[in-house]
């Protein structure tokens, strides 16, 4: 798996228009905190008990054609969870995972807030909330 900075991401998603961009937050953070204008979203965990999406890996595949080679760039509040799901989707015999770092709300502050440091947002990159 390869990290991309939020900047690199959108760069990349241009270079390359058949990449696949997936928000694997939960549904809540999705819709009602934003999310990266361009993804697509496929929760990897999901309230209201936080269980694992056992569907994650085939919605993926799905999504990408069934195919193994498209590239595949994860997204989610912080650049954790989408490194988890990433692995997954490397396990499961994908070749082009990227993460994005510092996710779409990015990493805490002194006072245990997001969206003052890094992150997709942060950058001034497209996004949209529902």
């Amino acid at each position: 798996m390869e990290h991309l900075l939020p900047k690199q991401t959108e760069e990349f998603l241009h270079k390359e228009p058949d990449a696949l961009f997936v928000d694997c937050r939960s549904d809540a953070e999705y819709f009602f905190v934003g999310h990266a204008v361009g993804s697509v979203h496929v929760a990897w965990y999901d309230g209201p008990d936080w269980e694992l999406n056992p569907h994650f890996v085939g919605e993926v595949r799905k999504l990408a054609g069934h195919s193994t080679q498209r590239p595949v760039i994860l997204i989610c509040r912080s650049g954790k969870r989408s490194v988890e799901a990433g692995q997954a989707l490397e396990a499961a015999g994908f070749r082009r995972v990227y993460n994005v770092l510092h996710g779409f709300e990015g990493d805490l502050d002194e006072s245990h807030h997001r969206g003052s440091r890094n992150g997709w947002r942060f950058e001034g990159l497209p996004w949209e909330q529902m």
